[in-house]
């Protein structure tokens, strides 16, 4: 017999039971949403047999890891329909993702959006079949075998076959994948599918290799579910950041740079705006502001790591002979500036922010407007602090991003990720950094999840996922705790024992890339910019031509009380000139006419609140800046 934890309650079961089995004896219904297991911390199928004492949880769709088996078992349903429909598919790989899953087909003729509900329907027939799924392993050359004539397939395996490891499959009827799971027990686990796009993708993100067909879609346990995502959807592109950035005049997008986004006058508004409010907070959290080089020689980036860890991402040229880096990253410039003079512990913590434009080779098929680009302005922060400090420090930052992200509503989730494969430093190091971070993180009451190997190469980091208001997620924020690169650069200070000390570095940044932050918030507000953060806060609509000396002056006043005001003049009606200005999503619209002259006043509309009524313009300028003080939403 073994003891099996389950959150606390401990059973008893005989050995080789599976979490399946364990699943049922709690209740069918439990085993009906079961998706796959976690065996102390690992995640694994529900098939895998238990045979000695541990901790085991269920888990269902409302577990990330749960979401992310459904949805690699509806990739598996994807490609198996695929296989009936077209014969002759050659399969890539179908993992799930953040939202849905894909699979990488080569056919001999592309598909179309029109392709798509044919296809579903031999999903839903996948589905109803309730086919079982089996996994089995094979060496490297009975997996060969086993996927003759899928040269994708083949491929993966080849990579794998050096470590003498067996490859590992599952199989429903007719279709077998290449694939280390876990999945779901059967196809009819899946109940609401839906195919949302078909794109190209070339081979392992290659553009020197064959350009792909990629179809994406989404699952669900319930229809309702599935029906309210689209919803969401549908909502989604209507607060496009792109559509949104073009009609609000915000920023554009040529072919002439491709991932390089341009900034028009109300986007430049809207950008430096945002960057007073930085600077604002970060003088009052005691962080001094530095500017560093865009481009250092290589011989820096390979002392940083970079050059080993990260070259494949970074911008080079040769300048008198030597190779030169445009910085994709702001850390080692501000580490150059720490080293350039000697430092005490009575300095320390010592805070240095930059909003450095940094520079990122990524591949065209992953640009996507201000989310995905190839140059940002990164709100870099650099933390020097001794061993003891570590913990304030962190606890500090997380308070400055609380204060940050409530501005927007935008509520967060932490994640800690751990040391990657490819990462410099002992483990020891590692792991007790890793532990400080969840100290930091607990004691503030917070909780946090665990993204195995996905630290930085420097050290471990908490990343801060965002949630907008149609529920999406975004990562903006990070605390990246590093005791390798002040190494790396000899960095000192003085001690109070007199004695030459390292430092240890936090790497942070609260927005992340400016630009993304942008994208992000015009989503989030579908546009509708809080007052202080507006390119155009009033526009002062006269009704007719006679109005317009009363409506400039108006227009002067509220620009010398500090107001950013534009004033229509057209020659059009007063209530296209209403809508003109809530499709531009103006937060105030101040008619002037008759009445107005006549009393020496302003008729004020609000974009939500509708009409405000007659007021004075010093009544309407205390209001305005009364909002603007409070940074309130509406």
């Amino acid at each position: 017999m073994i003891t099996i934890d389950l959150k606390g309650n401990s059973k008893q079961f005989e050995a080789g039971v599976s979490p399946a089995e364990v699943a049922k004896s709690i209740g069918m219904g439990l085993y009906k949403a079961a998706c796959a297991a976690r065996i102390n911390g690992q995640v694994v199928d529900l098939r895998t047999p238990i045979t000695e004492d541990c901790a085991l949880e269920i888990l269902t769709f409302d577990d990330p890891e749960g979401k992310k088996a459904y949805w690699h078992t509806t990739s598996h349903i994807l490609a198996q329909a695929v296989q009936r429909l077209y014969p002759g598919a050659k399969f890539a790989i179908g993992p799930a993702i953040d939202n849905g899953f894909y699979y990488d087909f080569d056919l001999p003729a592309p598909l179309s959006s029109e392709d798509l509900p044919r296809i579903e329907e031999e999903m839903k027939k996948v589905v109803k079949e309730n086919i079982e799924l089996t996994r089995f392993e094979l060496d490297s050359s009975q997996a060969m075998e086993k996927m003759a004539g899928q040269e994708y397939k083949q491929e993966l395996i080849e990579e794998h076959s050096g470590n003498g490891e067996k490859i590992s499959f599952y199989e429903q009827n007719d279709f077998c994948d290449l694939c280390a799971g876990p999945h779901l027990m059967s196809t009819g686990g899946v109940k609401a599918i839906k195919l949302t796009s078909v794109t190209g993708a070339y081979w392992r993100g290659d553009s020197s290799k064959k350009m792909l067909t990629r179809v994406y879609g989404i699952s669900f346990p319930k229809a309702s579910q599935l029906e309210d995502y689209l919803n969401m959807l549908e909502e989604a592109k209507k607060r496009d950041h792109r559509k949104l950035g073009k009609e609000l005049g915000l920023f554009m997008l040529r072919e002439e740079g491709p991932g390089f986004p341009f900034f028009l006058p109300k986007g430049m508004v809207l950008k430096n705006t945002l960057l007073d409010f930085w600077r604002e907070v970060h003088k009052r959290y005691g962080y001094v502001e530095i500017s560093t080089p865009i481009m250092l020689n290589r011989q820096l980036w390979e002392r940083s790591g970079h050059w080993d860890h990260y070259k494949d991402n970074m911008y080079t040229t040769v300048i008198d002979d030597t190779d030169f880096a445009v910085k994709p990253m702001n850390c080692p410039g501000g580490m150059l500036v720490y080293a350039s003079e000697p430092h005490s512990y009575k300095e320390l913590p010592l805070r240095m922010g930059e909003i450095g434009l940094v520079h990122r080779h990524e591949l065209s098929g992953t640009l996507h407007g201000l989310f995905r680009v190839r140059c940002f302005n990164q709100d870099d922060a650099h933390i020097f602090m001794t061993q003891e400090q570590m913990l304030d420090v962190i606890q500090e930052t997380v308070r400055l991003f609380d204060e940050f992200y409530s501005i927007f509503s935008l509520s967060y989730t932490i994640e800690l990720s751990t040391m990657p494969e490819d990462h410099i430093g002992t483990v020891e190091e590692w792991e007790k950094n890793q532990e400080i971070l969840k100290q930091a993180i607990t004691g503030m009451g917070k909780e946090f999840i665990i993204n195995e190997g996905d630290g930085a190469f420097y050290g471990p980091k908490l990343d801060f996922h965002l949630a907008d208001s149609l529920g999406r997620t975004w990562q903006c924020g990070t605390i990246q705790l590093d005791s390798q690169l002040p190494e790396r650069f000899q960095l000192e200070y003085t001690g109070e024992d007199g004695q030459k000390h390292r430092p240890v570095m936090i790497h942070r940044v609260v927005l992340g890339s400016i630009e993304r932050f942008i994208g992000v918030i015009t989503e989030h507000l579908a546009g509708k910019f809080p007052l202080w953060l507006s390119p155009v806060q009033a526009v002062v609509l006269p009704i007719s031509e006679r109005h317009h000396a009363y409506a400039n002056a108006l227009t002067a006043k509220l620009e010398e009380a500090g107001l950013r005001v534009e004033c229509d003049l057209r020659a059009e009606k007063i209530g296209y000139k209403i809508r003109e200005a809530q499709v531009q999503q103006t937060p105030y619209m101040l008619v002037v006419g008759d009445k107005e002259i006549e009393s020496a006043g302003i008729s004020v509309r609000h974009r939500k609140e509708g009409d405000l009524g007659s007021m004075s313009a010093e009544e309407f300028i205390e209001k305005a800046k009364a909002e603007i003080q409070s940074r309130e939403l509406k």
